[in-house]
């Protein structure tokens, strides 16, 4: 229906012919939640947008009002309160097409990552997916993108070819590296802050089968494993991904693996890690399909980068797990390090660890500040008002520039925005 929707009693949405949720109607609780328990968003309205039309009438009547304008796909990334304004959901735009001879994926801003997963494996290609299969695709890209391929090809952001993009007035461009070059390079990493991106392509890889999984050490020998880690990574190649997670709970050191290669190199490469910290409790290593090896996240409560990692992180991060249910310590470096001259603002390349946490410990943050080096990745940053934090200067600078151009009156202003 294109009747409009009246929001409390003066609010409007002329145009719009999606589905909108007011507060107390069926579905609002329930579209209005975040991931992040932290955060209760009470919007005026809940639209589940079904076209772009639908999404240019939201912005224009949020515009109209001067009330805060939000789009939500997941929740995932959603960290700031969409309260009294509009929340656009965009479930319902979630195409996914794939183009095998270009290795070119193109999604609507609704599609998750198991659909372009599904869309993508019958060609023997995959994309640069994050962890869950559940995650929005669009957030999860403008964010940076830090998937289990990342060391090999990179973020996901630096595979972005072009974005199809509302701007603040409503306005509809394309960006792409010869078309609003500038927005493009901030979406690239930048957040959405500058723009609601309507479609989105990036190139797909030719990787179809992986060894991946989990193994498991006693707790106890976590410290060796970490201490060995440290060491072992700094000859990894590119093919594999991994991380070790201390679990409180389960008593656990687990080895988080990824290789884009066969079993006997993976076993080969991994070989001096289970020596210093096995035999393996257990092990679920094995070769699988790309599609079939999302290996999950650890909920981010607190986060540290490291470019070099003393053995006073180590044992830091090793106390922290007695109090903290899950400790990852990740190995980033790879392609994400050596960025092509026309990569867009996707911060810190030159970090080799990152340490997350998904319990605040006290102390933990000034024990590691005198290592850690300060950054922070868009992507895992559920404070807002850290944004600065995820980016160099230079870059945050050229963000602020682009900001000033696109969105000069700060229209976009919920969630991880970048400061006109």
């Amino acid at each position: 229906m294109s009747q409009p929707y009246t929001l409390q009693d003066e609010i409007a949405l002329p145009g719009f012919a999606g589905t909108a949720h007011l507060p107390g109607s069926t579905g609002y609780d329930e579209l209005r939640r975040a991931v992040n328990p932290a955060v209760d968003s009470r919007p005026a309205v809940v639209a589940e947008a079904h076209t772009v039309a639908d999404l240019r009438a939201a912005l224009l009547a949020a515009r109209r009002h001067g009330v805060p304008f939000a789009v939500q796909a997941t929740g995932h990334g959603t960290h700031s309160a969409c309260d009294g304004g509009v929340l656009v959901r965009t479930s319902p735009m979630a195409s996914v097409m794939v183009d095998p001879l270009r290795r070119i994926a193109r999604v609507g801003p609704g599609a998750l990552w198991g659909e372009v997963l599904a869309a993508a494996a019958p060609f023997g290609l995959a994309p640069l997916s994050g962890s869950s299969p559940a995650v929005g695709v669009t957030g999860y890209t403008l964010g940076g993108g830090l998937g289990w391929l990342a060391r090999k090809y990179g973020f996901a952001a630096d595979s972005v070819v072009r974005a199809e993009v509302l701007l603040a007035d409503g306005s509809k461009v394309t960006a792409s590296a010869d078309s609003h070059p500038e927005l493009f390079w901030a979406l690239r990493g930048g957040g959405g802050g500058f723009g609601v991106v309507t479609a989105l392509e990036f190139r797909l890889y030719p990787v179809s089968q992986v060894y991946a999984g989990f193994a498991y050490f006693p707790i106890e020998a976590a410290g060796e494993l970490l201490s060995a880690y440290r060491d072992w990574i700094e000859d990894a190649p590119d093919e594999i991904s991994t991380a070790v997670v201390l679990k409180r709970d389960e008593r656990v050191a687990m080895l988080k693996v990824l290789h884009a290669g066969t079993a006997a190199e993976a076993r080969g490469l991994l070989a001096p890690l289970w020596r210093a910290a096995g035999p393996a409790l257990r092990d679920e290593t094995r070769p699988t399909t790309y599609a079939a090896a999302a290996m999950g996240g650890t909920p981010n409560r607190h986060m540290d980068m490291f470019d070099k990692v003393p053995d006073e992180v180590l044992d830091t991060l090793v106390r922290a797990s007695e109090q903290a249910q899950t400790v990852e310590i990740r190995h980033w470096g790879g392609a994400m390090s050596r960025p092509g001259a026309d990569a867009g603002p996707v911060g810190h390349r030159a970090t080799k660890l990152s340490a997350i946490l998904d319990t605040p410990v006290p102390g933990l943050a000034e024990a590691l500040r005198p290592y850690a080096s300060g950054g922070t990745f868009l992507n895992f940053l559920s404070d807002p008002s850290r944004t600065a934090t995820a980016y160099a200067a230079g870059d945050y600078g050229r963000l602020r520039a682009v900001k000033r151009a696109y969105d000069p009156d700060g229209f976009f202003r919920v969630g991880h925005v970048v400061p006109a």
